[in-house]
């Protein structure tokens, strides 16, 4: 097998455009050029010997592709060397990702400290199903480091956020709250869904563990489900990488190789996807419709700061706020022509959602409010189609308005 692609003493010194192309190829005999699809249920050993061997973990190779597969590896490996970990756990979809990483290192009787600015499925997760299982979550402001500090128990084992936050693009301090972590002998995780490593690298600032869902940017095309968890070896190996083994969230070798395809063209898309989103953003907050816009590239945003310090470029999600609520929400969103009604996120074209009524709709209003989730909010999924044309089509919606 020719691995002289993923050759250490080299790779390192590699910039992240380059790694996204290189890193984890793994070629066969076949030597061919692109990526090779392993489409099989199980692998094949030479002895008995090799494959008692292989089972007990006594040497490395392929066992049955529900946890070794070298498609899914090489996006492993690949994905890691981005967000610049040790190691990757590649799963079915984001939320299997973030089933991986809690069901991996928790257990019954750990308590978790979590933004409630997260993603509507994941409250779920973690407020109904791992609270059967004796998982206890407190969710508090992801801004307020203070509120951390207050909601932290003697038994508190994760803080858990997304940065920036879905929809509102809070930025969470994630030094700040990888050392509160630290101290109190806890992990820090962190969603990088929507920055990717293209734009930033939580572990650089402390986290234990990185999630993402494929599904969104590092596919890029809105066209397969997948997931991941970036880490320390010996923290993956300590229960994420077993989870998978055993209970079976596992990602399709397909699958695999189609996001390693979007990893390939990941930093160039994302620079588009933010350009367009800061022109979408400033035309925005001059609207006379427009109660507030959410983007961290913006003056207006209270954490510019902070996320310039974070992220590399400010992101393609954007949300704002219109005058009229509900009504003047789903007015605009059903005048729209281009734009694509969809709760996806991170796909070439741009999507719009209304996150009080999909998203979000499960959380309780109370949460949603305080989550600062209204009926008048939309959010964006930016994509790369041309600013202009993006803007011609809202002035339907804006048009729909008045029309009203």
């Amino acid at each position: 097998m020719n691995t002289k692609n993923t050759n250490p003493d080299w790779a390192d010194r590699l910039r992240p455009e380059t790694i996204a192309i290189r890193a984890g190829i793994h070629r066969t005999q076949e030597q061919e050029h692109s990526e090779a699809i392993f489409p099989t249920s199980s692998f094949v050993f030479d002895s008995a010997e090799e494959a008692a061997d292989r089972f007990a973990g006594r040497v490395p190779g392929n066992i049955y592709a529900r946890f070794t597969n070298p498609t899914v590896r090489t996006f492993e490996e690949r994905l890691a060397a981005l967000e610049g970990a040790e190691a990757c756990v590649a799963t079915a979809s984001g939320m299997a990702a973030c089933l991986t990483a809690f069901m991996g290192i928790l257990k019954a009787g750990d308590h978790v400290v979590a933004s409630r600015s997260i993603f509507g499925t994941t409250v779920q997760l973690l407020g109904n199903i791992l609270s059967r299982f004796g998982v206890e979550t407190s969710f508090v402001p992801l801004a307020d480091v203070p509120a951390w500090r207050a909601a932290l128990r003697p038994n508190t084992r994760m803080l858990f956020l997304e940065t920036p936050s879905n929809p509102l693009t809070e930025i969470g301090d994630m030094q700040a709250l990888a050392d509160l972590a630290h101290v109190h002998d806890a992990w820090l995780v962190v969603d990088n869904c929507f920055c990717t490593p293209a734009l930033q690298q939580p572990l650089k600032f402390g986290a234990d563990l990185v999630i993402h869902s494929a599904t969104k940017y590092l596919d890029g095309q809105g066209r397969t489900l997948g997931g991941a968890v970036c880490g320390s070896t010996e923290l993956l190996n300590s229960g994420p990488r077993n989870f998978v083994r055993t209970a079976g969230p596992s990602l399709s070798p397909f699958n695999a190789w189609v996001q390693l395809k979007g990893l390939e063209t990941l930093g160039l898309r994302m620079e588009r996807h933010c350009a367009n989103a800061q022109k979408i953003a400033e035309w925005l907050e001059a609207r006379p419709e427009v109660a507030r816009v959410y983007y961290p590239g913006l003056d207006s945003h209270p954490q510019q700061a902070l996320a310039a310090r974070q992220q590399r470029l400010p992101g393609a999600i954007l949300s704002f706020d219109l005058h009229g609520g509900q009504k003047a929400a789903w007015a605009f969103v059903d005048a729209l022509r281009l734009l694509s009604l969809t709760a996806n996120l991170g796909d070439a074209k741009t999507t719009i959602t209304h996150p009080a009524s999909t998203t979000h709709s499960r959380v309780s209003p109370e949460a949603r409010a305080a989550a600062g989730v209204g009926d008048g909010l939309l959010r964006i999924s930016v994509g790369l189609e041309h600013a202009d044309d993006l803007r011609e089509d809202m002035e339907r919606g804006f048009a729909a308005l008045v029309a009203r």
